[in-house]
């Protein structure tokens, strides 16, 4: 039986009446809108967020230091402590919710295979590693070690959970239970780690056959998965402050659609996304054999997609617009930026990734920051864009360059309102 002491329960409730305060203030409806009207290629002007943020570098007059005793307690504190943080220090046009969040307990069987992998750390408080996988799927039949998932839902331990952080909660803010808000889907981000990155990139040539047993087997298991979430209700939309794919919020006009039971959402209800990144070096020919076209069965069941992370997608706009329900395109850093440009134009949101290398470098910059966003939304006036600082490995234990970086970034858009 889940409990918590006096003690935890008192800091968990100060926090959130802190979420309270700020969620009550109008700005975050401003925010929402002009987010809808950027996914709905209505844009005001580029929206800016900040995620994927080095945690472990952030950590200023003990904002962050964790106060609850009981581990449990302690997910819920880090969640409102970094909501709390962001908000006074790195606010860019972020949405704060009016309630809190208690998600639903499943439980997956997983597709089967669990990586081995070397892990080498630059530090121990970091969630960046470096990783060298030794291959599980060597020989054709190694395919059948992907298994087809079955999914669970803990009924009674959702409620456990609901029924206590509603007792700590509700008096302050409504407790919502909230399930699978879209998927993370990145079929060939799982397969090198079971293939090995070098082996499986030389085996799109040398066994093109097994490579497409393998992707077809995988997005199977994928798709096994999905059914189950559907026919479990535990899918909840994701039109609202909800990150989609690599890039910002998912408001819209145009989901739910005509077809919502509000007390069943179905994929149609929802963004989807997809990405292939270690096919940034892939033709585009090859991209869609043996990624894409297999992705296709994904992004088919969602009502509007994204697609992209890290790779650069200027050169392969030719096969993502057969993606019939298509919306934002990541750009990342790597990408000619003329020619992304001129692909992607007004027909999608583009989501930029500027290169957070910026702030890594021994002596912060900000102009260099300010004179790359700057030459970008330049070049992309008349399109939808949405700043997104990301993959943010470390600031070199200085906090303060992401907090000035946000204030640039905020500064910087401000001269390109439509």
């Amino acid at each position: 039986m889940l409990t918590i002491s006096n003690h935890d329960r008192e800091i968990l409730r100060r926090l959130a009446a802190e979420q309270a305060a700020i969620a009550r203030l109008p700005a975050h409806r401003e925010k929402a809108e002009m987010w809808r009207r950027l996914n709905d290629r209505e844009s005001v002007r580029p929206m800016v967020w900040i995620n994927e943020i080095c945690w472990n570098e952030m950590n200023v007059a003990d904002e962050l230091t964790l106060q609850c005793d009981d581990a449990w307690a302690q997910g819920i504190e880090t969640d409102l402590r970094r909501l709390l943080y962001q908000w006074r220090h790195l606010p860019a046009d972020m949405v704060v919710d009016e309630y809190i969040a208690c998600p639903l307990v499943i439980h997956s069987s997983g597709f089967g295979l669990q990586e081995d992998v070397d892990i080498v750390r630059t530090s121990e408080t970091s969630e960046v590693v470096s990783r060298h996988f030794h291959p599980l799927i060597v020989n054709p039949e190694d395919v059948e070690k992907i298994q087809m998932p079955r999914v669970t839902h803990d009924r009674a331990e959702t409620d456990a959970r609901f029924d206590l952080m509603s007792g700590i909660f509700a008096d302050i803010l409504p407790v919502c239970k909230v399930g699978i808000k879209g998927r993370w889907f990145a079929p060939w981000d799982e397969l090198v780690r079971w293939w090995g990155v070098e082996d499986a990139m030389r085996d799109l040539v040398d066994r093109p056959e097994m490579v497409e047993a393998a992707i077809t087997r995988l997005v199977d298991a994928y798709l096994c998965e999905l059914d189950q979430w559907e026919e479990l209700n535990l899918l909840t939309r994701n039109d609202d402050n909800t990150r989609i794919g690599s890039g910002g919020y998912g408001y819209t006009s145009q989901l739910p659609g005509e077809t919502l039971d509000p007390s069943h959402p179905h994929t149609a209800n929802l963004w989807g996304c997809a990405t292939a990144q270690i096919f940034g070096s892939v033709s585009p020919r090859m991209h869609w054999e043996f990624a894409l076209k297999h992705e296709m069965r994904w992004l088919q069941r969602w009502g509007i997609t994204y697609y992209g992370c890290c790779e650069p997608l200027d050169v392969k706009m030719g096969i993502l617009r057969r993606i019939p329900n298509l919306r934002k395109v990541s750009t990342s850093p790597w990408v000619n930026v003329d020619r992304a440009i001129k692909e992607i134009g007004g027909d999608y949101v583009m989501s930029r990734k500027p290169s957070p290398a910026v702030l890594a470098t021994d002596v912060f910059n900000p102009e260099t920051a300010r004179e790359d966003l700057t030459a970008f939304l330049d070049k992309a006036r008349g399109c939808h864009v949405e700043i997104i600082m990301k993959d943010i490995s470390t600031v070199r234990n200085d906090p303060q360059r992401l907090w000035a970086w946000e204030k640039l970034a905020m500064a910087v858009v401000e001269h390109y309102v439509s």
